[in-house]
């Protein structure tokens, strides 16, 4: 919609009339007499860009009656429902709340499956390799796993009685299948339908007699097991060539061998396959499948998880669910390696957790990663709402501790849910979150978060969003201070100039005109992990780690994983000297560093005493109501006093509205 629009004389114009009258203001040199809108379209211009909507039969009505538009009416206006919702999608839109591609979710923390028995809940996807060997495979939904001994799906090659779980308690698999990315299988029974097992498939002469333990009783999708001759594949170049068979002491092809492989890159046997699984990295509980074998577990019936699922599992109040997704360690009882990462979906003794916490849901009842993204994003925008409905200086949106949590938020905290998917540290001790039903999607709690927190600037959205601390400060600087960094135009130094091959970009030729701000700035996010939602605190993160030192100096720079944000290489003598330190601290200067443990906090205090904060809010709200940039002579007129009243009242956005929807600015004739 077009605004209003101050009319300008020529240059020329404006000489004549200056040395005609020299004693007028600049206003009166300037501009003629104010024509200003008429009543009802100024009622109606203030209705859309304050709520929204136009105005109802019984507002114009109402103002006609009046006669005129005043402060009063403006701030009833700023009371309402429909101008708070305005502000929150000014504020969505000034902070690009949307983290829906920011957060890496390719599915492989997701459970399918409806969690009825047949069809249990279990990860399907990418994890399924590493728990059962091939991407997509469920368990084994017709056996349960404390009675895995009900039902043999291949009695010709299963021992008489199976082990359920290992010495410590870890699902074993109940059955298995040939994986047809390595082995060509025949259907016995497709045109016969007395084969009915392996064994009266030998009888028959479909499958040779030392071969019977490649062929397998497999469940197709009518629910029925058919038999299945399975031999490495010949028309693939790898599995082509094992043509050798390997005889156990009864004369049984126990596996297929490459009579001289080329390298030791190639393939050279595929083993048969059996319920026993193969030690991953030599250790026991973190199993894996033999090659070319599908090997299931079977379900367990489990109390609901903590997402919606369907009315009738509703009812029986309890699902179906694989049996290594239904365990509930936080550690590998083996190995004592943790769960609580992202390991834990191929690792088959940690399981998605208690409530099936660790995992999430994409189905017609729930989709939990939509419902996460979707109140992280809200958070920000809540936070604006609470400043602005409040009257608060408007920048207590930036350095606030109040925030608010939804039942999918307070229990992602309060559950230690999302674990591999979202990195986020709690933003209060876990008790002082409020404790709201996952379902409760729409209620909203405030709440206080921890010291380190710093109004929108902290939340995981703003910190998903802008991944990095110098994406980071760009967002900063563009939505509050109205600056960009863009490069200088000066000629760079000689190629040869050492300048060029320093690597702190706050000194190197040609970036230092932008970097000489961006990186002592990007310290204030110092404590904030990049590209995650990670609070590094003092007491885990030291400045300095002697164990993570000592590593550096032994070229062990993964340390068993322990120092991922510690300095491990140099590639200079600054780098040399800072092995084994915070990454955060590396080329920083001593009056630098207090940035880092002032936090984002601290750069708004700063930024608090240039003016340029003002003066940035006051150029976003005369663009969100005139619908245009200020221009330059907008600026001399406007841009100081609007910015010196906002600051006078306290920084209070509804008074800086309010005084700039008051000027004759807005209410001009186009």
């Amino acid at each position: 919609m077009p605004r209003a629009r101050r009319c300008f004389t020529a240059l020329a114009a404006l000489a004549l009339l200056m040395a005609v009258a020299p004693a007028a203001s600049a206003e009166e040199a300037v501009c003629g007499p104010v024509e200003q809108v008429p009543l009802q379209r100024h009622l109606r211009q203030l209705s859309l860009d304050l709520l929204g909507r136009p105005p109802t039969i019984e507002e114009y009505q109402a103002i006609e009656a009046q006669g005129s538009i005043g402060a009063e009416d403006i701030q009833q206006m700023m009371n309402s429902e429909e101008f708070y919702l305005r502000m929150r999608g000014f504020h969505r839109a000034l902070l690009r709340s949307n983290i829906r591609s920011s957060v890496n979710d390719n599915g492989d923390y997701r459970v399918q499956g409806t969690g009825a028995v047949n069809n249990p809940f279990g990860m399907r996807g990418n994890t399924a390799t590493g728990l059962r060997g091939v991407n997509g495979q469920a368990c084994d939904g017709y056996i349960e796993q404390s009675e895995c001994n009900s039902t043999q799906q291949d009695p010709h090659a299963e021992p008489a009685s199976k082990k359920c779980a290992d010495e410590r308690g870890v699902p074993l698999p109940v059955s298995y299948d040939y994986d047809t990315n390595y082995f060509a299988c025949t259907r016995l029974d497709a045109t016969d339908a007395s084969v009915t097992s392996c064994e009266v498939a030998v009888t028959k002469g479909l499958v040779p007699a030392k071969r019977l333990y490649f062929c397998d009783m497999r469940r197709l999708s009518d629910g029925k097991l058919h038999p299945h001759y399975c031999v490495p594949d010949p028309a693939k170049n790898t599995t082509g060539a094992l043509t050798q068979e390997e005889l156990d002491g009864s004369g049984k092809v126990v596996a297929f061998l490459h009579p001289n492989p080329p390298d030791s890159r190639a393939l050279a046997r595929l083993d048969r396959c059996t319920l026993e699984p193969t030690l991953r990295n030599g250790v026991k509980g973190s199993y894996a499948a033999p090659r070319g074998c599908i090997q299931r577990e079977g379900y367990l019936m489990k109390p609901l998880p903590f997402f919606p699922v369907s009315p009738a599992a509703e009812q029986a109040g309890k699902v179906a669910v694989c049996a290594y997704d239904a365990q509930e360690r936080d550690v590998n009882p083996w190995t004592l390696e943790s769960c609580e990462t992202s390991r834990f979906a191929a690792d088959r003794s940690c399981g998605c957790g208690a409530k099936m916490r660790r995992c999430g849901v994409a189905d017609a009842y729930a989709n939990t990663y939509n419902a996460r993204t979707d109140a992280f994003n809200a958070e920000p925008e809540l936070i604006a709402d609470s400043v602005i409905r409040n009257n608060e200086p408007y920048y207590n949106l930036l350095t606030t501790r109040r925030s608010f949590v939804n039942g999918t938020l307070s229990e992602f905290y309060r559950q230690r849910q999302g674990v591999g998917v979202f990195n986020v540290t709690a933003p209060a001790p876990l008790d002082a979150v409020p404790a709201i039903a996952y379902n409760q999607q729409d209620t909203w709690q405030e709440y206080t978060r921890s010291a380190f927190h710093s109004g929108v600037l902290t939340t995981p959205s703003f910190l998903y969003r802008f991944p990095t601390q110098r994406a980071r400060v760009s967002e900063f600087y563009e939505a509050f201070l109205c600056k960009t960094f863009v490069p200088s135009k000066d000629p760079l130094p000689p190629p040869e100039d050492p300048s060029h091959r320093d690597n702190n970009l706050a000194r190197r030729a040609g970036c230092n005109y932008c970097h000489a701000t961006i990186e002592p700035t990007g310290a204030h996010w110092g404590r904030f992990d990049e590209r995650n939602s990670l609070f590094l605190s003092p007491e885990r993160y030291p400045r300095s780690d002697p164990k993570c030192k000592e590593c550096a100096l032994r070229g062990d720079t993964s340390c068993g994983g322990e120092c991922g944000a510690y300095v491990m290489q140099a590639f200079d003598e600054e780098g040399a000297n800072s092995l084994g330190m915070l990454k955060t601290y590396l080329y920083r200067t001593e009056s630098e560093e207090p940035n880092i443990e002032g936090g984002p906090s601290l750069l708004v205090q700063r930024m608090m005493q240039t003016g340029d904060m003002e003066r940035c809010t006051v150029k976003r709200m005369w663009h969100e109501f005139l619908g245009r940039p200020m221009t330059a002579q907008e600026q001399q007129l406007y841009l100081e006093s609007l910015a010196q009243n906002f600051a006078s009242n306290h920084h209070s956005l509804k008074s800086l509205i309010e005084t700039l929807l008051m000027t004759d600015a807005y209410r001009r004739i186009d």
